[in-house]
Parts: structure tokens; C-alpha cells; sequence
């Protein structure tokens, strides 16, 4: 035997409608599913402008009565009969429910409203990184205009903090990437009597798409995000604003040396990967293929021309700068809070990765016919 009475609500037509409740509006009656929707699909028939009777409760507890106020829209209805008790209750809840309250409603259309937010907000970056760049071009102007007043020392400090402290990280990185490609390479090339090819594959991979690619994706977790980071507390910490006060340029000063000096060191750490993934595949080759890493580096420049090398530095600096740049896009949008910090941070990297792969299959796509034989 249950030990509540299931809740009832009946409209009772007249020259005033007047809405009824019965049994117990409880929050163990309401857990039942059937109850709840039955309940749910009734009360849609019902506003607050309606008079309302809930005299007839049997029992009456927070839950109950706190879905009677949100459906009344957190107001009283036009009429309310009810007894103290009943009164009482629904006035603490009342007193309770902060204003702006709501219960949230699954929607069908919610998948369909957060895809547009989330186009959106992409087509809201995308025109905020375009602005970055049109300014980028006309401080890069101003700079050649008067070199002399240029932020020659925040350039160089970020081309360190940039370029030379990545440059144990991704040389590990690389080198294990080049022993497992070229391990994994040997299994199939053994099969087909094909040795010698391991060069022109290692070659044309790692130099042409593996090494930029490689290189740009460990500078975006790790230089892209510590941009953000940095920026972001600028914004925390009220700095920007104290900038903006004196007239100091946020795209001159913060901006431009961190786009330029990445874009310096993006190649040269590209080159840097690059070579240690190369040593490492010339060691996989010599252990199971036993080629020689004489034979290595005398068939190397047959296979791999010099436009190659060209489209790799070219690719290097547009990754570079883009990754600069999508980290200060992020780290102006951070707001004055830690929680949007570590937010704009995420995305910052995420951004800037996927960025990096799209201009790479560009990339892919304009010059597949540049430096093949």
C-alpha cells in the first residue's frame, strides 16, 4: 500500500476557471514517471491568471510546492485559495527561489540550438583572428617604418621562451617518431624486397609534412597556451585596461613581438624536429634494415628536392603565426575571472591544432605537385 495519495489536478470550467489540486504533492509521489508526466501534461493546460484551489492537498512539502511556483512563473495566480499551512509553505518557497530561477526544460530543438551557438561563436573567432591579422600587417608597417622604436627586446625574449627552450622537447619528440615510423615502414618494405625506399618515404614524410607538422602541434600545447595564459592574466589582473589608459597599443606591444619572434623560430624548430626524426629513422634503418646511414644521407638529397625544403620553411611561418595569433585572440576574450582563464586556455590549444591541420591540408591540396619528381 503506498503511503501517499496520488496527486490530482482537475480544471473545473465555469465563469471563473478554477484549477483544483488533490492528494499529495510530495516529492516521493512525484518521483513515480507516469505521475510526472501525467501531472506535467495537465498543468500545461493551466496559467497563473486562473484561480487556484489547493485546499484539497492531502500533503504539501518543497518539492510540491516549489513546482506550483515556477509554473505559476514565480508569481501568485490571480486567486489563491489555500489553507495556512499550504500558504505558509508556498510563501517560504517563494521567499527562497532566487529571481532568476528557472527550471531547465529538455527541448527537441536543444541539439539544433547548441550546433548554432557553436557556429556562431566560430564565426565569431574567425572575424576577431581576421581583424588580428589586418592589424598585424599594419604594425608590421609602423615597424618598418621606424625599426628603432620597434619592441626589439620583447621579440627577443619571446624567441627564446619560444625557439630555444622547445627545443629539448621536440627533439625527443621527433626522434622517437622518427624510430617508430621507420620501424613500422621496414615490416611492410621487407615484405616486397622494396629496402632501399625507405629513404625517398622517411624523406618526403618527414620533411615535407611530419616535421612542420609535428613541430607546430607541440608549440601550439605548449607556447600557444602559455600566450593565452599570459595575456589572460593581464586581463585578470586589470593590466590591459592600465595599458589602454596610457595609450600603449595591446596589438603593437603584446601582439607583434609574439607573432613575429614565432614566426622566426617556427622554422628553425621545424628544421629541428625534423633532423631528430630523421636520426632517429637512419637508427630503425640501420638496426632492422641494415642500411647503412652513409647510404641514408647519400640518397636523401636524390629524393628529396629543394622545393620541398621550401614549402616546409614557407608552411613553418604561416603555422608560426597563426598559432601567435589565435593565442592573443583568446587571451583578449579572457574575462576577469580564473574559470574563463582556464577556459580561453583549452581553447586556445585546441584552436590552434586544429588551425594548424587545416592550413596543412591547404597546404596539401595547392602544392601537391611542388617537389615531386
Amino acid at each position: 500500500m503506498p503511503l501517499f495519495s496520488p496527486p490530482t489536478l482537475a480544471l473545473e470550467q465555469g465563469a471563473t476557471p478554477r484549477v483544483r489540486l488533490g492528494g499529495d504533492w510530495v516529492a516521493a509521489a512525484l518521483a513515480d514517471r507516469p505521475t510526472w508526466r501525467m501531472l506535467t501534461a495537465a498543468l500545461r493546460g493551466t496559467d497563473v491568471q486562473q484561480a487556484w484551489d489547493v485546499r484539497g492537498l492531502g500533503r504539501l512539502d518543497h518539492v510540491g510546492a516549489q513546482l506550483l511556483w515556477h509554473h505559476w512563473g514565480r508569481r501568485w495566480p490571480s486567486e489563491l485559495q489555500a489553507g495556512d499551512a499550504q500558504r505558509q509553505m508556498l510563501e517560504h518557497v517563494a521567499q527562497l527561489t532566487p529571481p532568476g530561477a528557472q527550471i531547465h526544460k529538455p527541448r527537441r530543438t536543444e541539439a539544433l540550438e547548441h550546433l548554432g551557438e557553436m557556429v556562431l561563436g566560430a564565426v565569431k573567432f574567425v572575424r576577431q583572428l581576421i581583424e588580428v591579422i589586418g592589424q598585424l600587417l599594419l604594425d608590421l608597417g609602423r615597424l618598418l617604418r621606424a625599426p628603432g622604436r620597434a619592441p626589439w627586446r620583447d621579440i627577443s625574449g619571446h624567441l627564446y621562451q619560444m625557439g630555444a627552450t622547445a627545443l629539448p622537447i621536440t627533439a625527443l619528440v621527433g626522434f622517437l617518431i622518427g624510430i617508430v615510423l621507420a620501424y613500422l615502414m621496414s615490416l611492410q618494405l621487407q615484405r616486397f624486397g622494396a629496402e632501399a625506399f625507405i629513404v625517398n618515404i622517411l624523406g618526403i614524410s618527414l620533411i615535407r609534412e611530419l616535421g612542420p607538422m609535428l613541430a607546430a602541434i607541440l608549440v601550439a600545447g605548449r607556447s600557444g597556451s602559455a600566450i593565452t595564459a599570459q595575456i589572460g592574466v593581464m586581463r585578470v589582473t586589470e593590466e590591459l585596461d592600465a595599458m589602454r589608459v596610457m595609450g600603449i597599443s595591446h596589438s603593437y606591444r603584446l601582439v607583434l613581438p609574439r607573432a613575429v619572434a614565432l614566426g622566426i623560430a617556427m622554422p628553425l624548430v621545424s628544421a629541428w624536429t625534423t633532423a631528430a626524426a630523421l636520426a632517429g629513422g637512419v637508427l630503425a634503418s640501420d638496426i632492422v634494415l641494415h642500411i647503412t646511414p652513409g647510404f641514408f644521407y647519400q640518397s636523401l638529397p636524390m629524393a628529396v628536392q629543394g622545393m620541398t625544403l621550401v614549402l616546409a620553411t614557407a608552411k613553418s611561418i604561416v603555422f608560426g603565426v597563426l598559432i601567435a595569433l589565435i593565442g592573443c585572440v583568446w587571451g583578449m576574450r579572457v574575462q576577469p575571472n580564473t574559470q574563463s582563464l582556464g577556459e580561453g586556455t583549452t581553447a586556445s590549444v585546441v584552436s590552434a591544432i586544429t588551425v594548424v591541420i587545416l592550413v596543412d591540408a591547404l597546404f596539401a591540396i595547392l602544392f601537391k605537385n611542388v617537389g615531386f619528381q
